[in-house]
């Protein structure tokens, strides 16, 4: 693979979620953070107007902007569509000669702790996240399933793209020891990437755990789409801890369980994530791999 030449270090997707937006204001104040010799190390914030008022999005959620057809289309007139086109332009490596790196950065309320999301399987982001998780022996690796296809994401736009999700934190809110260790492991991203790039990285022989999403699963709801359940007490905070068939995955409001139904072990993910209501998503499904870098 050739060299990286640029890292385009990206927060404020979503105008609510502070540790991205502080962190990117920081290096923005204090350049030599993320400056290294071998590659360009940018910081972007990504939705200011969001930022500026403190809610998710103006008009449309912009981690949902960058499918190609809605790049392409001149009638997208939303602010969101529209600063998805600039971001698209400036970073992305699919159109220009340059070997970049987007890390978004992203905060939830569900339990994730350090999760490290892949949108491919590329050899590099593969033996990015054996280092990383040589160094940090709590982060979770979470590949995202849209490999080879077409994304909505922001960190799709890069083939070596990929998202730094902490939590649990509430919308609004920073949280001091997250924002350390978010800062903290973007740093060793950038050190990992120098590494790469002079041929200095040693090889890392430990197996990869990686969560494989493989499906979302709504609440259940009414013909009207209102609520019938809530995230059961047994399953909330387990992020990435196994449900079993049978296991409760819902209370509804009158007391009773609602039961998963699956015929395998399963690992939850973004259980109960507040910005998820709205997208019809409780959690998604994954499947628990175990790979070897290259």
């Amino acid at each position: 693979m050739n060299k990286i030449k640029r890292v385009a270090i990206i927060g404020g997707t979503h105008g609510n979620e502070l540790t991205g937006i502080y962190l990117v204001k920081k290096f923005a104040r204090e350049p030599n953070l993320i400056a290294r010799s071998t590659f360009e190390t940018m910081a972007l914030l990504a939705n200011p107007k969001a930022c500026e008022i403190g809610k998710r999005y103006i008009d449309i959620d912009l981690n949902r902007c960058f499918l190609r057809q809605d790049l392409e289309n001149p009638n997208l007139s939303s602010y969101e569509a529209q600063r998805a086109k600039e971001i698209y332009h400036i970073f992305s490596s699919k159109n220009t000669e340059h070997s970049d790196l987007i890390i978004d950065l992203h905060s939830t309320t569900a339990q994730m702790g350090l999760t490290f999301i892949l949108d491919s399987r590329h050899p590099f982001n593969l033996r990015l996240a054996a280092h990383l998780t040589s160094f940090y022996p709590n982060l979770k690796v979470l590949a995202s399933g849209t490999e080879n296809e077409d994304s909505s994401v922001l960190r799709s736009i890069s083939k070596l793209g990929c998202t730094l999700e902490v939590g649990a934190v509430a919308q609004g809110v920073l949280d001091g020891t997250l924002f350390q260790q978010t800062e903290e492991l973007v740093g060793t991203i950038l050190d990992c990437i120098e590494a790469d790039n002079q041929g200095t990285i040693p090889p890392v022989k430990n197996p990869l755990t990686i969560y494989q999403k493989i499906q979302s699963i709504d609440y259940p709801r009414n013909e009207s789409g209102e609520l019938q359940a809530m995230i059961h007490p047994r399953l909330q905070f387990r992020d990435y801890e196994p449900l079993n068939p049978g296991d409760p995955m819902f209370l509804t409001f009158d007391g009773e369980s609602v039961l998963y139904e699956g015929k395998s072990t399963v690992y939850p993910v973004f259980i109960n994530e507040a910005a998820y209501y709205e997208k019809g998503i409780a959690m998604y499904l994954t499947q628990k791999q175990i790979v070897i870098s290259q």
